[in-house]
């Protein structure tokens, strides 16, 4: 084993743990809302140098023994640096608008950065995991992280009750997820991902189909797919917005990401035995996610229920179980994550005159005649989620469909096409709240610029202006497709 080129590699884990350590032994002796801005920001700096680290992987193609360190257990390649990119992208985003809004709370405290870090750290683990051990190494380390984050405000009920339920589910999906991970060990006599394939290669066990569904199944839960996705809403609703945003964003990436390495790697000798499962998921997703929607009269909660929708999109490529399905699902996350970032950024900039925050839809009526620019790039963000062109959220939701034609799915492609009409009506609802009811005067608070130009540069990724950037996109996602299955 080279210990230089495993270093080497996982250097962006290694900068963001330290940095953890460093700033949490700050955070003991931090007096003030400054110590704890100065820790935000340096925690941003240190993700924008964790993306130095990883980016030449991600447009040079890195892939196979260059990019295996640790004997196997770890993977820079890529695909792992294609989906750190974003998850530090979310991440960034997340640590910036956090400051306006817990001061407000009064309850700003440097340990948020710090729990921020540590979770993005699991999540980098999570994407470059090669081996069962590594995986849960990550996405533990995550989870632990989360439920912090969750019930960061602890003067809040419903923070308070958010951490609570993610903790409880997210402890039963570990579980499923460890018993599938056994399972899968015990009838396959390996850990790693390279090994479990070759075992599968010649048949699959009733034993070691069991280790699968139930690997696929704690999975489903981390990326909130239909059925495991009912902690999804009163999480996002009951977590303090900014972390509600993170969790929208980074662990999502992190875990599809994660899904992709263990079906298309471990699993990938034996598609047929998952593909009808990820098919059945994907489309109860689309569906469950549309229709819960509606009736939604909380921002954060309609967000949620788009996220399950947006998953199931996701898994469209992923059924179709080839390198264009994986670059199509890249694409598509690099879009959700600016989506995302630009939906939860602009329900953050809706303020009463005290500048409290309102998360009904009732209090966004005639946002359109108080704050034109807000209501207008909330608007783009509504129609880019429909997938309505010209916008970039179009793009996303062809080059899936696109990929499950070419792969024979075309039923599941028509299927998820019919299916995405019924998610249009509550993006459009929101539109129509915003544009043609009756103001209610209450959302006229005004914003700080770093949620401004937030807001501006995600309207901007997901305009027409967003197609320029399909050759590049497309480019890095093929090569990231390429290296994972290379690995596989």
């Amino acid at each position: 084993m080279d210990w230089s080129q495993s270093l080497r590699l996982v250097a962006p884990e290694e900068l963001l743990s330290v940095t953890g350590l460093f700033l949490l032994l700050g955070a003991a002796w931090s007096k003030g809302r400054n110590d704890a801005r100065a820790v935000t920001w340096l925690s941003v700096l240190a993700l924008a140098v964790a993306a130095l680290f990883v980016a030449p992987a991600a447009f040079s193609g890195l892939s196979g023994a260059r990019a295996s360190a640790f004997g196997g257990l770890y993977a820079g390649d890529a695909f792992s640096a294609l989906a750190k990119l974003l998850i530090y992208a979310a991440a960034g985003a997340s640590l910036l608008v956090a400051p306006a809004f817990f001061e407000k709370a009064r309850a700003m405290r440097p340990e948020y950065p710090v729990l921020v870090l540590l979770a993005v750290a699991g999540m980098g683990l999570m994407v470059s995991t090669t081996d069962l051990l590594t995986l849960y190494v990550g996405l533990e380390l995550n989870s632990l992280a989360a439920y912090v984050l969750a019930a960061f405000l602890k003067n809040d009920n419903r923070s308070a009750e958010a951490g609570l339920k993610y903790f409880v589910l997210g402890a039963l999906a570990s579980g499923i997820l460890l018993f599938g991970m056994s399972l899968t060990y015990g009838f396959t006599g390996t850990t790693s991902f390279a090994g479990i394939a070759a075992a599968m290669h010649g048949g699959l066990s009733n034993g070691a189909l069991f280790g699968v569904v139930f690997v696929l199944a704690g999975l489903a839960f981390k990326i909130s797919a239909v059925p495991f996705h009912m902690w999804t809403p009163d999480v996002y609703e009951g977590a303090p917005t900014p972390v509600t945003m993170f969790f929208a964003s980074a662990p999502k990436v992190a875990a599809l990401a994660l899904t992709m390495r263990v079906a298309l790697g471990a699993f990938g000798s034996q598609v047929s035995a998952w593909q009808q499962i990820v098919i059945i998921v994907s489309l109860m997703s689309i569906i469950v996610g549309a229709l819960g929607a509606i009736g939604q009269q909380n921002l954060k909660r309609l967000l949620a229920y788009s996220s399950i929708n947006n998953v199931g999109f996701l898994l469209i490529g992923l059924a179709a179980a080839t390198p264009a399905g994986a670059s199509a699902m890249l694409v598509y996350l690099a879009i959700y994550v600016a989506m995302t970032v630009g939906g939860f950024v602009a329900v953050l900039m809706l303020k009463d005159k005290d500048g409290n925050q309102v998360e009904a839809l009732a209090d966004i009526a005639g946002l359109s005649r108080d704050r034109k620019v807000l209501a207008a790039c909330f608007a783009m963000v509504m129609f880019s989620l429909a997938g309505i062109p010209p916008l970039f959220g179009f793009w996303g939701k062809f080059v899936v469909f696109q990929a499950a034609v070419a792969a024979g799915l075309l039923p599941l492609a028509v299927l998820g096409i019919a299916a995405s009409v019924i998610g249009a009506f509550y993006y459009l609802k929101v539109v129509k709240v915003m544009y043609f009811d009756e103001s209610s005067g209450i959302a006229v608070g005004k914003s700080d610029w770093v949620h401004q130009a937030l807001l501006a540069l995600a309207a901007l990724f997901i305009s027409p202006l967003g197609y320029l950037l399909t050759k590049c996109l497309g480019n890095l996602a093929n090569l990231a497709a390429a290296s994972l299955f290379h690995g596989a």
